[in-house]
């Protein structure tokens, strides 16, 4: 027989540090991020956001390496795609980023009941919901700030940067402002499919077909049928870009009839629009802790 004995039993209060919200806030952020990208899961988790982030970073290695070996002039001169245009090079990357990213990190929670968990930690459902959207804005800025900015680098250090102190710094704004923009109506999106269904694959389904069918459909009635170009304002999958085209003076605009605070305010109006659904879906959801 075993000599083990229990020697007392009950209760002891947690004396440890207790961080409160902001803490429960930035692990939960960390944590999501982890996740998203595959880290410390299993390699095959790995596969689609390294596919992804490769498929997005190719170009910005390439035109460096092209920029490396052609003369300074001719860089300047244009005959490289600009920052603006980028864009065209990963829009692949981003849609398959965005409809990946959120179902992961809702879905996953809600079909594990993980929620529960989290709910009855310092988090609310508005700080939780708070702590997944900087996440899913932190990873597709990856893919929608991260190749431009190793751009405008990897270029100054070869002499083929910007002139000066203020005009670089400028273009680093415009930098930022795009990629937040493209990130921003992306993640809306992504959390608001993300919400509807607990299944990862059918949110992400919803997000690719909602960004094609939008693109597709209003380009074939305003091309095709001659329909008001304002129509174009439903293209989820255009507008963000329209709009960043309106970021760089030196990019061709694709609708230059749409006036660039139109298309400001649709942006501005679908993320609203999404970030709404998925608030009002979690305040509906019902939570056993």
């Amino acid at each position: 027989m075993s000599d083990a004995r229990i020697v007392d039993r009950g209760y002891r209060r947690y004396e440890g540090e207790r961080g409160g919200t902001a803490v429960a806030i930035r692990s939960l952020v960390r944590h999501s991020v982890q996740r998203a990208l595959g880290l410390r899961r299993t390699p095959w988790s790995k596969v689609l956001p390294v596919l992804s982030v490769a498929i997005a970073y190719l170009p910005a290695i390439a035109f460096v390496g092209m920029a490396a070996f052609l003369p300074t002039q001719l860089v300047a001169e244009g005959i490289l795609p600009d920052y603006g245009e980028y864009y065209g090079f990963i829009t692949s990357a981003i849609v398959v980023f965005t409809a990946f990213v959120a179902p992961e990190l809702l879905c996953t929670d809600r079909r594990t009941r993980m929620l529960g968990i989290y709910l009855a930690s310092p988090l609310d459902r508005t700080t939780y919901l708070a702590a997944k959207a900087i996440a899913v804005g932190l990873v597709l800025s990856l893919v929608t700030l991260g190749p431009p900015l190793l751009m405008l680098i990897a270029f100054t250090f070869e002499g083929a940067g910007p002139g000066g102190v203020v005009d670089w710094l400028v273009l680093f704004g415009r930098i930022v402002l795009s990629g937040v923009v493209i990130a921003a109506i992306h993640a809306a999106l992504s959390l608001a499919a993300a919400s509807l269904t607990d299944r990862k694959a059918v949110a992400s389904a919803g997000v690719i077909l909602v960004l094609l069918l939008s693109s597709a459909v209003t380009g074939a009635l305003v091309d095709g049928a001659g329909a008001p170009v304002e129509l174009e304002l439903f293209n989820l999958l255009g507008i963000p870009f329209e709009l960043v085209s309106r970021i760089y003076p030196d990019t061709p605009d694709v609708r230059p009839e749409l006036s660039t605070g139109l298309l400001a305010a649709a942006n501005l109006g679908w993320t609203l629009l999404f970030t709404a659904v998925l608030v009002i879906r979690y305040r509906r959801l019902e939570v056993t802790r």
